[in-house]
């Protein structure tokens, strides 16, 4: 994947601001990761992800 993606982080409901550079690294390792499960279509136009911490 070479194209740019659109990457926002929110924690604990603030939103955290972060440079292109950073959107692109850390999107593009989960559109990579997310992409080759079972049922993702290749053309795909939003991935949401939820991430809480284990108790």
């Amino acid at each position: 994947m070479d194209e740019n993606v659109d990457l926002k982080i929110v924690v604990d409901g603030k939103e955290i601001v972060t440079k292109e550079f950073v959107q692109n690294i850390i999107g593009r390792a989960m559109v990579s990761s997310v992409c080759v499960l079972k049922g993702v279509k290749p053309n795909w136009e939003k991935i949401e992800l939820t991430v809480t911490r284990a108790k």
